[in-house]
């Protein structure tokens, strides 16, 4: 008794083929969220550049005359300070940012939430 040859190749393929057509759509549709991401991204970055341009002509002008060699001076010894700290020191003044940074978040939280009940009972 002969067996019967089965040719199983075209169904291999065909099953390969599938999940190479799936993982394309799939690539297609990462590549899209991707380049949707960087675009924004793009975005929020010449928005950040252009208010720390707009602050930097700002700054320039109020200072324009006024006392830059005091304030250049005054500039220079804060970070002649700065680098002299210990690192204790330099971890402290980060702690007191860090605490400055969370009141004023929290507050703004409060503020937030007092116009959120304003508006609900209205």
């Amino acid at each position: 008794m002969a067996k019967k040859k089965t040719n199983k190749k075209p169904i291999i393929i065909a099953a390969v083929g599938a999940g190479v057509a799936a993982i394309g759509l799939g690539l297609v549709k990462a590549f899209k969220d991707m380049k949707k991401s960087a675009k924004a991204q793009h975005e929020v970055d010449k928005a950040e550049f252009e208010a720390v341009k707009a602050e930097s002509r700002a700054s320039f002008e109020e200072n324009r005359g006024h006392n830059t060699y005091a304030r250049a001076k005054e500039m220079g010894k804060q970070s002649w300070d700065d680098a002299h700290m210990t690192p204790a020191q330099r971890e402290e003044k980060a702690q007191e940012e860090r605490d400055a940074r969370i009141a004023e978040a929290n507050a703004r939280v409060e503020e937030a939430n007092a116009r959120y009940d304003a508006a609900k009972k209205k």
